[in-house]
């Protein structure tokens, strides 16, 4: 059995298939698992919830695990660890979550491509048809993940709050969210992963996209992104296209094409869920 897990800081898909690809079980789905910011303890802890996990640990041979948070060696490791003590029979590999949406949105294994991420965080690489190059180290959700679910998230929040939303959007934002400031700041400042908990409430503007308001808010921060990430690569951007994984991209596909054309860059693919594409990567390659 090989397990292909596909991570983001909310949840984490797990995809069980044997040798030629054929799916075992329905997808697992799991509390994500980012090692930046949970603990070991806490890792264990997810996991080990999941009965049909655990169920069948010990048919497992492969588990490709490409999650939010592991882009550091330290966090990599930390992450094996886990997986190696409850997978005790597999062979555990640990990438950066960048690589899933290279291998899920490149047209053929050595395409070149400058591959970006939108979804509880965000990320930007150049992939040269073999290796993966970043220009920029990121510093996580707190000072960078610009155009993220956790950064428009964080930009509601405080439109709500400073008065810069339009009257009936306001009205809809805090008819649909608790927008008492005393649960914000306890989910903010006292729960794990408040990366996810901003990031929940992105999916307002994908419900209200019939709002100026929204669109601008939409592409500011898809400029910020582009300006900040997607412009690091400029002489690759000259021969290469642009790809997009995650849902906030997906959904979000016009206004990523309208800033593309602002700035010069060609837009290639769309994945909105990058595990399906790593099966018959993995599985032609074991």
């Amino acid at each position: 059995m090989i397990l292909i897990v596909d991570s983001g800081s909310t949840k984490s898909d797990w995809l069980a298939v044997d040798n030629n690809g054929n799916k075992l079980m329905e997808k697992i789905r799991t509390k994500g698992l980012n090692p930046a910011i949970l603990s070991e303890k806490k890792l264990f802890k997810i996991i080990n919830k999941s009965s049909e996990l655990i169920d069948n640990k010990e048919k497992v041979t492969h588990v490709f695990f490409y999650g939010a948070g592991c882009g550091t060696e330290n966090a990599r490791e930390l992450l094996s660890d886990v997986l190696k003590a409850i997978f005790d029979n597999a062979h555990v590999e640990v990438n950066e979550d960048t690589l899933a949406a290279v291998y899920s949105t490149i047209s053929h294994p050595k395409e070149a491509a400058v591959v970006c991420i939108l979804g509880t965080g965000s990320n930007c690489s150049y992939y040269d048809g073999n290796t993966l190059h970043q220009r920029v180290k990121s510093l996580g959700y707190t000072l960078m993940d610009d155009a993220s679910g956790n950064y428009y998230g964080k930009q509601l929040i405080r439109d709500y709050y400073f008065n810069h939303m339009p009257e009936n959007v306001k009205i809809a934002f805090g008819a649909k969210y608790n927008m008492d400031a005393d649960f914000i700041k306890y989910n903010l400042y006292k729960q794990p992963s408040p990366n996810a908990y901003l990031a929940n409430f992105a999916e307002f503007m994908f419900l209200h996209k019939d709002s100026d308001y929204t669109i601008k808010l939409i592409k500011d921060g898809i400029r910020l992104f582009a300006k900040n990430m997607i412009m690091q690569f400029k002489e690759e951007l000259k021969t290469v296209p642009v790809h997009f994984a995650g849902s906030i991209a997906y959904f979000s596909q016009k206004e990523i094409r309208e800033v593309a054309d602002e700035m010069g860059f060609k837009v290639g693919n769309f994945e909105r869920r990058p595990i399906d594409g790593l099966v018959p990567f993995h599985t032609q390659n074991l």
